[in-house]
């Protein structure tokens, strides 16, 4: 199963990705491919027509206004042509200084379809063929300009690709106007010969410049995917390394990127599990080593009642009461580990319902009394007189409390009082278990929750070492900040933070 999983994945990320970017980099060139051979065409065309059309108005709306002056362009008389030279020179000028074509020709023709004014402005122009020598060609560029004169006067206004007369020839764009009176008619012309050059060597080198980008690119792919993946195959051996026990393994977290992110949240859990299995191995041992003395007592004391004192009752009922005390701490200490777990696991279910805390700590402390009195202590209660509303499992509360106040009754001071309060804050009701003992070391304090942790001035206590551990979940459970504040000499306060809010943030709780 191992091997087919395997198989199945041999293509890897690095693969997907050398895969995706060798998609991207041929789209990339078959776009360029089609913008550069099949769509370089239309869309120069489109420009020149663009040109032409503002050439043609322009000089359109020149003829318009020279005739709305009442100038004179041109007259025949006696089959001569006379020309307004002034006025044509002026345009020619302007044609040239301020038109946005560089190779033109203009034609203007009057209601006889005879040129009146012309400009060539190119090598060869397809309507009037200057350079051709042969006859026939000239036929040819003559019939075809008497054709455009007389589609422009029947049309009005026009565009239509010239073909060349001869195949060495290029073809060329024409636009067609007609002045507002009718009078006469624009031909402009322009060649499409640079397009059509520009289509070709991008043929030619389009295949060469295609080979080339597409090697550097899978080069580049190759090197990128390489360090991308990098960080990605040494969490992948990390975390195997991880499922075969070395859980002290740490992998890269330099990058400042998601990979860095998650190279750091790897290592943090890697501390994280290895300091969980640590304290489980610790939790095993300690527990493994208070049930053994306590079955050790036992058995020793039974078989001693059974075999040397059965017969002697004072000895008997001592001996007995020690097999009591015994069997009672073997059921405190299964107990609490059960409880743990059960509390750590999920299976005791928070029913949160809204009560007053402040009734609560007046209720718990209550069955301090007795303790209280027959040991000379003091356990003083500071609670406020109004309400202190809470949203929390009542149960889990009191079992809280009651932890938190054996652990006090179990480092209390030397003037014998240890304090609960409980008052308002912002963020809802702060209750305090507080005891003027030998205090906590700074060094013991990050540790203190953690489950069978005893600090070294609790060495020898009595206590089955879980019960802050199990406060801890309470509180997680309940998603409530918690904490712990010590002075070595001064004494100790546990505090958490209760919400009246039926519903919370997850918190930590560190």
């Amino acid at each position: 199963m191992r091997q087919t999983t395997k198989a199945r994945h041999t293509l890897g990320i690095r693969g997907q990705l050398m895969w995706f970017l060798c998609f991207i980099c041929l789209f990339l060139l078959g776009l360029f491919w089609l913008l550069s051979t099949q769509l370089l065409e239309p869309l120069y065309t489109k420009h020149i027509e663009t040109q032409l059309t503002n050439q043609a108005d322009s000089i359109v709306e020149r003829l318009d206004d020279a005739i709305a002056e009442g100038k004179v362009l041109s007259s025949w008389s006696f089959g001569q042509l006379a020309v307004n030279s002034d006025f044509f020179d002026k345009l020619t000028l302007e044609l040239y200084t301020k038109g946005t074509l560089n190779s033109f020709c203009v034609d203007i023709s009057d209601t006889t379809l005879h040129t009146i004014y012309k400009i060539e402005n190119q090598s060869f122009c397809n309507l009037h063929g200057t350079y051709l020598s042969d006859s026939a060609n000239n036929d040819k560029i003559i019939a075809t300009a008497l054709a455009m004169r007389r589609k422009c006067r029947s049309m009005g206004s026009f565009v239509q690709t010239l073909n060349p007369p001869r195949l060495s020839g290029s073809a060329q764009l024409l636009v067609g106007r007609t002045t507002a009176d009718g009078s006469y008619t624009v031909l402009v012309t322009t060649s499409l010969v640079h397009v059509a050059e520009a289509g070709k060597v991008l043929s030619t080198l389009l295949p060469l410049a295609a080979a080339l980008i597409f090697g550097f690119a899978m080069s580049a792919a190759w090197l990128f995917s390489e360090w991308f993946t990098k960080p990605l195959r040494q969490l992948s051996s990390a975390a195997r390394q991880m499922a075969l026990g070395n859980y002290a393994v740490q992998v890269d977290n330099r990058r400042n990127d998601e990979l860095g992110d998650l190279a750091r949240d790897f290592n943090h859990m890697a501390e994280e599990v290895q300091h969980a299995v640590q304290m489980q191995r610790d939790l095993l041992a300690n527990v493994s080593h208070d049930l053994r003395t306590p079955l050790t007592l036992i058995k020793g004391y039974a078989e001693t009642v059974r075999d040397l004192t059965g017969d002697d009752k004072a000895h008997r009922d001592e001996q007995m009461n020690i097999i009591v005390d015994e069997a009672d701490r073997l059921t405190a200490l299964v107990s609490s580990v059960m409880e743990l777990s059960k509390v750590t696991s999920g299976t005791y279910k928070c029913e949160r319902v809204h009560f007053d805390m402040g009734q609560l700590c007046d209720e718990v402390s209550e069955r301090y009394d007795a303790v209280c009195a027959q040991n000379g202590w003091q356990l003083q209660l500071e609670l406020p007189e109004e309400d202190l509303p809470v949203y929390a499992d009542p149960d889990m509360m009191q079992r809280a409390l009651h932890n938190l106040l054996g652990n006090a009754m179990h480092h209390i001071g030397k003037d014998g009082i240890f304090i609960l309060r409980a008052f308002r804050c912002t963020e809802g009701v702060r209750v305090e278990v507080e005891d003027h003992g030998p205090g906590i070391a700074a060094a013991d304090l990050p540790y203190i929750f953690d489950r069978y942790y005893r600090s070294r001035s609790d060495a020898g206590k009595q206590g089955t070492g879980l019960g802050l551990s199990i406060t801890k979940a309470i509180f997680q459970q309940h998603s409530f900040r918690f904490g712990v504040q010590s002075t070595v000499g001064k004494g100790t306060t546990f505090w958490f933070v209760m919400s009246d809010l039926p519903y919370v943030d997850d918190f930590e709780g560190k």
